[in-house]
């Protein structure tokens, strides 16, 4: 029950995250996007100080330590608000977190393997390269289907 459940959650998550991805949203200006934005609409330091109750030192401070990535999410979501935005955040995997979990389990395996394969060479039991990809596989399978944790733990 508690692996369907985890296995329905993934994919809700890849489905959801799926969607950024897709979105090909722009980088952001180099100057950040509090700035960007400020500019483009004609406003002022001081204008978008005022708003926010803080010194313009701060709001030029706010702006380079956006271009700087030092601003804290607060700092950020507090400034895009005097500006009339909403800060959106999300962390957007490269690939689905099903392939990332394939790929780690892959990767397990293949090194359980090769020291499996070079203890079993040394006996002279070597096993042909197909039959190795065939149990490297099965194994992945096998460590997908137990604990998730299990595929990021250092031994």
């Amino acid at each position: 029950m508690t692996s369907n459940f985890a296995e329905l959650r993934l994919r809700q998550l890849d489905t959801m995250l799926s969607r950024w991805r897709a979105a090909s949203l722009p980088a952001r200006p180099a100057a950040g996007w509090l700035k960007a934005i400020r500019e483009a609409l004609g406003m002022t330091a001081t204008h978008q100080a005022r708003t926010l109750g803080v010194n313009t030192s701060t709001v030029t401070r706010l702006e380079q330590s956006e271009a700087d990535d030092t601003i804290s999410l607060g700092s950020l979501r507090r400034a895009a608000e005097a500006l009339g935005c909403e800060l959106q955040y999300a962390l957007v995997p490269k690939k689905p977190l099903a392939e990332t979990l394939e790929t780690r389990a892959i990767a397990l395996a293949r090194q359980q393997m090769a020291a499996i394969s070079h203890s079993m060479a040394l006996e002279a039991q070597a096993t042909s390269p197909e039959i190795v990809e065939a149990q490297t596989r099965a194994l992945a399978e096998s460590l997908l289907k137990g604990s998730r944790r299990a595929l990021w733990r250092e031994d």
